[in-house]
């Protein structure tokens, strides 16, 4: 196998296209989150070394050293999931509802990072139940969504049956898909989180496609808050709320794609349409019959009547 047929000649520049679109993508959020971020960040440094100064001025009795540790305190307190406002037992963050969860978003990568195991042989349980629940969760959302697919296209099929616009019926079926699935999967979980966490609505749409997305930055987590007493069934609905959600945010990741892929093909076809119609343009001025045509065209003496 030759090298031109390694690496295809047609391929290489919609790849590099693709590869420069993609830098640049990744650039240009960079410089925006820089501008958005970079100020309120420096801001908040400044805020609180003020902070942290008055703090070490109105307790004079503690130090550097001193602040040093209560900090730790209230930092290992806060990933144990222990409240330091009221003086009361609590079971962390490690409760069943809450284990399950975990379970769930490690299988699902999520990996929000305000919970993790600490012990030796939870970590080593942590590595093997990873190992084989990210297939295990790979392939079931792969045939949920299948299956949102499938109902999604039958409905397609009956309502095109019952209409003569078919190009429009299907365009019309996906939108109410895709508009049902934002109400359900982003606009009613947002209520809950807001009532429930007291965020704002803008805090609760954040913290649910982060989720969704399994990005989990982990600034934002429901059934997280140790000030708050949640019910039982609320870590049960978040578990089917981040599977379900998860699902349908990867059939519609898999639309994008799909669209995406066409416009490249599209695209390409038009580039390679354009490429073949100046070749055998261009071949057929050059080639022998042509030629032949013209010459006997030009030594053909005028007809004289």
């Amino acid at each position: 196998m030759g090298v031109k047929e390694m690496f295809n000649l047609a391929r290489v520049p919609s790849i590099l296209m693709l590869g420069l679109v993609y830098v640049t993508y990744v650039l240009i959020g960079g410089v925006i989150f820089w501008k958005l971020e970079g100020e309120l960040g420096r801001k908040d440094l400044t805020q609180l070394l003020l902070n942290k100064q008055m703090l070490l001025t109105t307790y004079s009795c503690l130090n550097q050293e001193g602040l040093e540790e209560v900090a730790q305190v209230v930092q290992r307190a806060s990933k144990a999931g222990l409240s330091l406002k009221y003086n009361q037992t609590t079971d962390g963050f490690w409760k069943f509802t809450s284990s399950a969860v975990f379970a769930a978003t490690v299988v699902t990568t999520i990996g929000y990072g305000n919970m993790s195991p600490t012990s030796t042989v939870g970590q080593i349980f942590c590595v093997f139940f990873a190992l084989f629940g990210i297939p295990l969760n790979m392939v079931v959302l792969s045939r949920v969504g299948k299956y949102m697919l499938a109902v999604e296209r039958n409905l397609s099929d009956f309502l095109e049956g019952k209409s003569r616009r078919k190009g429009c019926t299907r365009f019309c079926v996906h939108m109410f898909c895709y508009i049902c699935g934002a109400l359900l999967f982003f606009i009613m979980p947002m209520l809950v989180f807001q009532q429930h966490e007291g965020w704002t609505y803008s805090e609760a749409i954040y913290y649910c496609f982060i989720t969704l997305s399994t990005i989990g930055f982990g600034d934002f987590v429901a059934d997280n808050n140790p000030d708050k007493d949640y019910p039982d069934w609320y870590s049960v609905l978040i578990a089917s709320w981040i599977f379900f959600g998860m699902a349908w945010l990867a059939l519609l990741i898999n639309h994008s794609i799909d669209i995406l892929e066409r416009l490249n093909a599209y695209l390409k076809k038009g580039c390679c349409d354009g490429k073949t119609q100046e070749e055998s343009s261009s071949a057929e001025d050059n080639s022998p019959e042509t030629q032949v045509e013209g010459d006997n065209d030009i030594k053909k003496p005028p007809i004289t009547q």
